[in-house]
């Protein structure tokens, strides 16, 4: 009977973790992994890996689509009805560049809602946080739904609330670098503070470890793009990927043990005579 109920508890506490929605801007995800579609090597692996990843959001660089469809494009490979499709302003490096890569995605119908993404550095690839705070102010204005990538800042997090971010996507490590989460101490000063809108680390994920770290600290979703295409396997990786923000939500609902400076017996010696 001990084991029965003990099965029930844990499938019930997975089944919390799996069916927990993620809510951006009144919108609901049952899969808190978002996934971008640069760098595989072609279409179908696109579409192979993205379904693997069991992601519902997926970004597409306006910039990088043939919206005419007069040759082949990614819209040929992801189904709209099935996925959510979140343009992104990748390759931008000015706030007016992204206001009109957004206003195109639009007009294309690809959707209202954006990821902006302005470059501050061609090195690094790091954020322009105010070029970013300009183009985010602008499009929400305008009746976009904006989710910005930006540092981990909390400054300017704070200031991209301010004028209506429905999300704020901190990068964990440069884009494509694969280096995980090399910025623990802000990153978790950005998940006690901010509590208003959800927190999604973007960028630096290099393999499934990675992402399960940054659901355990408690974030929102995780978003990646190059630890996936860039694998051996992409499509196996997605699925790690899957499975790794599956682990790390739970983990995190879970409550971790206490940490201990010195050992604690597993099974504890009270109550036993010698």
């Amino acid at each position: 009977m001990f084991l029965q109920g003990h099965r029930a508890k844990s499938y019930n506490q997975t089944m919390t973790a799996q069916m927990e929605p993620l809510i951006i801007a009144g919108k609901t995800f049952q899969s808190r992994l978002i996934v971008g579609t640069g760098k595989y090597k072609d279409g179908p692996e696109t579409l192979a890996a993205i379904e693997a990843s069991g992601a519902e959001m997926v970004t597409v660089a306006v910039r990088r689509v043939n919206l005419d469809r007069s040759k082949e494009s990614l819209l040929d490979f992801i189904d709209p009805k099935k996925y959510f499709l979140l343009p992104n302003t990748a390759g931008c490096y000015t706030a007016d560049e992204a206001i009109r890569a957004a206003r195109l995605g639009r007009e294309v119908g690809l959707s209202d809602w954006v990821k902006i993404e302005v470059i501050g550095d061609q090195k690094t690839l790091y954020p322009d946080v105010h070029a970013t705070l300009l183009a985010t102010e602008v499009l929400v204005k305008e009746g976009f739904t904006v989710l910005p990538y930006t540092s981990d800042d909390i400054v300017f997090a704070r200031r991209l609330i301010d004028v209506g971010a429905a999300a704020v996507m901190p990068l964990g490590a440069p884009i494509g670098s694969g280096l995980g989460l090399q910025n623990i101490a802000n990153l978790r000063i950005l998940r006690e503070l901010i509590t208003e809108v959800p927190l999604i680390v973007d960028a630096g994920v290099g393999t499934a470890s990675d992402a399960a770290v940054a659901m355990e600290m408690g974030f929102d979703a995780v978003l990646m793009n190059t630890a996936m295409a860039a694998a051996a396997h992409p499509v196996l990786m997605a699925e790690a990927m899957r499975n790794g923000v599956l682990a790390g939500r739970q983990a995190f609902l879970s409550g971790r043990m206490p940490r201990k400076l010195y050992a604690s017996a597993s099974s504890p010696f009270e109550g036993i005579s010698r």
